[in-house]
């Protein structure tokens, strides 16, 4: 799975903040943890750091899924 896999419908009814370990467990990717770290880092995945915890903004991630579906 690539992050241009993600659909807006994964999304019905999350938080809109999820640590990113969480995040890849919720998306299926529990085998591949360090990818979903590795979309984080290299700012494929929008964060926001919370003291020492970084956390998937899934507001933001689904708002973009939404634009690009209207295309």
């Amino acid at each position: 799975m690539e992050v241009e896999d993600l659909k807006a419908n994964q999304f019905i009814n999350c938080p809109p903040l999820m640590p990113w370990r969480q995040f890849a467990v919720w998306i299926g990717m529990e085998d591949k943890q360090q990818h979903v770290r590795g979309w984080c880092d290299k700012g494929y995945l929008p964060t926001v750091r919370m003291g020492r915890h970084r956390m998937v903004n899934v507001a933001l991630v689904v708002k973009q899924l939404l634009e690009q579906e209207d295309f």
